[in-house]
């Protein structure tokens, strides 16, 4: 235990005295802490022996993206984004469904293991986009501000709109029982997702962002404990919505983006601390997805996961974005961009934990299918973030995120 301890305590020093060197190489974030996991997990030097259950990944997998949701959805222009809504809109209610269905042709072409309600359920778990492993592009000034915002705003709601939808999907993969109608019920779980989520972060953000402000106002607030408030937020929203059936994530999205609003004047000082939780926990769960999922998994691959990974990052990605995106004004290499980036990471990994508790009968097959997918995603789409969007900067003849 105190190995492991000294080795995460070491690489974790070591990076954030590093990070503003690495930040501007392709070598940073989630690439280098699922490699570093790698190399000293079990199929490398053996230094790491992590003994993770499903349910302590998925809770870290959780967290980690409630509060980067939180606290990315908190640093959002909405001047911008409420310039440009339509581009968001048409991602999640148009591009979405396409990207699903696409999955499924591309699953029933490939995979011959799996019926076709559990390639609906791959297809669904990787739908959606990670905000923390596309951070680098999001946060990246050379990125014009409003492919940024589109981009955050799409990865900050696609994974609780899918959380229904696969939940629908797996109610008919188990063959459960249900009063209601197919229909009815996914009907009746986007409802609840989505509404109660956005009751929830709504709600506790308001109270919470009053309080914060009246304890403030009256010296109550200590230097130290200003650190802790917007950690605090972010974690009750998503577990208040979670606990009461809606969607943690969009809870933590909303509440985020009103935070930003309400806390503007003091926005940066309030997120500092957060943000910085939020990358702690982020080298955690990509250290432990490169050491224990790695020797879990890598032995399990085949040429047809490997194809399937592959069109999912790209034509199941990019053709519905490119589609939806037509007639935005955007050019080529805008459409081409925003397509690519979409990377799939800590939403499909806590999809994933979900799947496999039901014991399909093609489970394995989806298991290492995702896994496969995060690992070239985190490969492909932390080596092109910073190179890419430097230069689509220099296409546009952008300076600081200009748009």
């Amino acid at each position: 235990m105190y190995q492991t301890l000294l080795i995460f305590a070491a690489f974790a020093f070591v990076y954030s005295i590093t990070a503003g060197r690495l930040e501007r190489t392709p070598f940073s974030g989630a690439l280098a802490f699922a490699v570093f996991g790698a190399l000293c997990g079990s199929r490398g030097l053996g230094w790491l022996d992590l003994d993770v259950s499903a349910e302590g990944v998925r809770a870290l997998a959780e967290m980690t993206l409630a509060l980067v949701l939180f606290t990315d959805a908190a640093n959002a222009d909405l001047s911008v984004l409420s310039k440009d809504i339509g581009l968001p809109r048409r991602l999640l209610l148009v591009g979405l469904p396409l990207t699903i269905l696409l999955g499924i042709g591309g699953g029933v072409l490939l995979l011959d293991g799996l019926t076709l309600i559990e390639v609906a359920v791959l297809a669904t778990m990787l739908a959606p986009t990670d905000a923390a492993l596309g951070k680098a592009v999001v946060t990246n000034p050379d990125v014009p501000k409003t492919i940024r915002e589109s981009l955050n705003a799409e990865s900050g709601l696609n994974d609780g709109i899918c959380v229904p939808i696969l939940f629908v999907f797996l109610a008919i993969a188990t063959g459960a029982n249900v009063e209601d109608s197919t229909t009815a019920l996914a009907l009746k779980l986007v409802a609840a997702e989505i509404g109660i989520g956005l009751a929830v972060g709504v709600s506790l953000t308001v109270a919470g962002s009053w309080l914060l402000a009246a304890c403030a106002e009256r010296g109550w607030l200590t230097e130290t404990w200003r650190q802790l408030p917007v950690v605090a937020l972010a974690a009750a929203s998503f577990a208040a919505a979670q606990s009461l059936g809606g969607s943690g994530f969009i809870a933590c999205f909303a509440g985020g983006m009103l935070f930003g609003w309400i806390a503007r004047a003091h926005r940066h000082r309030l997120l500092l601390a957060a943000e910085g939780t939020g990358d702690t926990l982020a080298l955690i769960t990509w250290v432990v997805f490169g050491a224990a999922l790695l020797d879990k998994y890598v032995g399990q691959l085949s040429w047809t996961v490997l194809l399937y990974a592959f069109l999912s990052l790209t034509v199941i990605r990019m053709l519905p974005v490119y589609l939806v995106l037509a007639g935005t004004g955007l050019s080529v290499g805008d459409k081409l961009f925003m397509g690519w980036f979409g990377p799939r990471g800590l939403a499909s990994i806590v999809f994933g934990v979900i799947v496999l508790q039901q014991d399909l009968p093609g489970g394995p097959v989806i298991a290492v299918t995702v896994f496969c997918t995060i690992l070239l995603s985190v490969i492909a789409h932390g080596l092109t973030a910073n190179p890419l969007s430097s230069a689509l900067g220099r296409g546009r003849g952008t300076g600081a995120g200009g748009g």
